[in-house]
């Protein structure tokens, strides 16, 4: 009888969350096989795995930044870039001891960002901020009658921008997925309002890769870029997303994302195990 296969070691992660948009967080020690689309889809499926919205592995950074991430969304695919996803990498960071706070930097396929972390005083809370580039604003698409008006935002991935009285009712899913199949490549979709209050928005938000999400980094952003573009917000924006708010700070060298970051668990994953329970 030839012996069976030595199982592969289980995978460590620890689980945290940016005002609800939440992440699996790997610490590659070196010798981690990148995660393939089938592991990501297991590990963050709600109902058959253990369930976030995305999967970060933090790799070294090769001399390009004191640490890089390697991201992708809860369906498999690879993301350039996730606001709140790298504040949760740099709390998950800082615990193994890979960079002393509070500022350092990581490489992302959308360019190197500079975090700041600071540790809360309750177990497992934080406050990070990152700088997140500058935004590349499209050109604006007026509303017509019945139409929200709209301007594509690029924040090293993309988004589409559009303004809504409303966006507690509107159907965010079938609107996100429409909006998919209008854009090569897909593309984040965020329904704002002003308010409530002075420079605040309220959002919703579809993320390409993920569906519907509790907030979206990259989508605060560009929607505070595109409600000063059309003039309702000033240079410092709260951006109330469903599982929270975040501070968007606009200025003239780019824009900085602030806001608490929590760790949830640590988890163990045997990934044959969590391959066999997929669904089907």
């Amino acid at each position: 009888m030839n012996p069976s296969p030595p199982s592969s070691p289980p995978l460590r992660f620890t689980k945290h969350h940016g005002a609800g948009n939440d992440f699996l967080v790997l610490v590659d020690e070196g010798n981690a096989p990148p995660l393939d689309a089938a592991v990501v889809r297991a590990l963050c499926d709600r109902r058959f795995g253990v369930g976030a919205d995305g999967v970060i592995r933090i790799i070294d950074g090769a001399g390009r930044a004191d640490l890089a991430m390697d991201l992708h969304n809860a369906d498999g695919s690879p993301a350039e870039m996730s606001g709140n996803g790298i504040r949760c990498l740099a709390q998950a960071a800082v615990a193994a001891g890979l960079v002393r706070p509070p500022t350092f930097t990581v490489w992302t396929p959308a360019g190197v960002r500079t975090v700041d972390y600071r540790p809360g005083a309750a177990a497992g809370a934080a406050e990070a901020s990152v700088d997140m580039g500058a935004a590349s604003l499209g050109p604006d698409q007026p509303a017509r009658p019945g139409e929200r008006r709209a301007r594509r935002v690029d924040m090293g991935n993309p988004h589409l921008v559009l303004l809504d009285p409303d966006p507690s009712g509107a159907d965010v899913a079938e609107l996100g997925c429409r909006l998919q199949a209008m854009h090569p490549g897909g593309i984040n979709v965020e329904l704002i309002s002003v308010g409530p209050g002075a420079d605040a928005l309220t959002l919703r938000v579809w993320e390409r890769g993920a569906g519907e999400t509790q907030a979206c980094g990259t989508g605060s952003a560009a929607a505070a870029a595109a409600a000063r573009s059309w003039g309702l917000v000033g240079g410092s924006v709260d951006v109330h997303n469903p599982g929270g708010t975040l501070r968007v700070e606009l200025g003239s060298d780019g824009i900085r994302l602030s806001g608490p970051v929590r760790k949830v668990a640590d988890i163990e994953v045997d990934v044959s195990t969590i391959l066999g329970a997929a669904r089907p």
